[in-house]
């Protein structure tokens, strides 16, 4: 039996369209593999997966040419020869692909038109233990309570976003390394940097802060993931286990 005659279901986890793009990313499939989870289905005779094959195929297998098409050239029909009468009749140029499908196709070609259009958006950076500072100070400042975020930030030290990985009392809060180092996985990470307040006002680290950044540190390297800097923000100031020498 054809592959192309399989049920979608039927079909080995690996070539399904939709399992693969959660197993290996968007990445991993094709052009009209893609597709075919926008239409999400094809006929008793050819899978989604073919049939958008067939329509890449008559657009050069170019996405651009694909945005260029319009309903009627994705819904129309077209003259085939009919062997059984002899004589050429009107079929569905694309069976199995009606208004709707076609819609999501255009609407989808449209949005990454759109995407390609915005500009860049320059994301912040930090280049040192004082902007880490400043970025946290003004949500830590009027805290009664310890709160410890990681900041994940790519290869230039740009932010990509930050997570609180721990909130206590007044005096310590736990902050869980393996959570840590989720977040950067998560988001793919390859720098980050950890901020926590003493609401106490006392800038010096702990015993307790001294051995969590050891451990943190330990774990990065084991993950090759950049610890830029661990900063404790306190009334007046801060401490920065980089300035301080104290990060390899």
């Amino acid at each position: 039996m054809e592959t192309a005659k399989l049920n979608i279901k039927q079909w080995a986890e690996d070539d399904r369209p939709r399992e693969k793009m959660m197993q290996k990313g968007a990445s991993a499939l094709s052009n009209a593999e893609l597709l075919a989870i926008l239409i999400g289905s094809g006929t008793v005779e050819e899978s989604a997966v073919g049939l958008m094959k067939r329509v890449m195929a008559d657009c050069d297998n170019r996405l651009k040419t694909l945005g260029r098409m319009s309903l009627e050239e994705l819904t129309g029909n077209v003259e085939v020869w009919d062997k059984e009468t002899g004589k050429k009749k009107r079929v569905r140029r694309y069976k199995g692909l009606g208004e709707a499908k076609a819609v999501a196709i255009m609407a989808a070609c449209e949005l990454g038109r759109r995407r390609m259009e915005e500009d860049a958006v320059e994301l912040p950076s930090i280049r040192s233990s004082v902007d880490l500072y400043h970025y946290f100070l003004p949500q830590m400042q009027d805290l009664f309570h310890e709160e410890c975020y990681v900041l994940l930030m790519n290869q230039a030290c740009r932010i990509l976003d930050k997570v609180l990985v721990s909130k206590g009392g007044l005096t310590e809060t736990a902050v869980d390394i393996r959570l840590i180092l989720r977040e950067a996985l998560l988001r793919r990470a390859p720098v980050i940097a950890l901020c926590h307040n003493h609401p106490s006002g006392q800038v010096r680290p702990s015993m307790e802060d001294d051995r969590l950044t050891d451990r943190l540190q330990k774990a990065c390297r084991m993950m090759n993931i950049r610890l830029l800097d661990h900063i404790i923000v306190a009334e007046g100031g801060f401490y920065s286990y980089c300035e301080e020498g104290k990060l390899v």
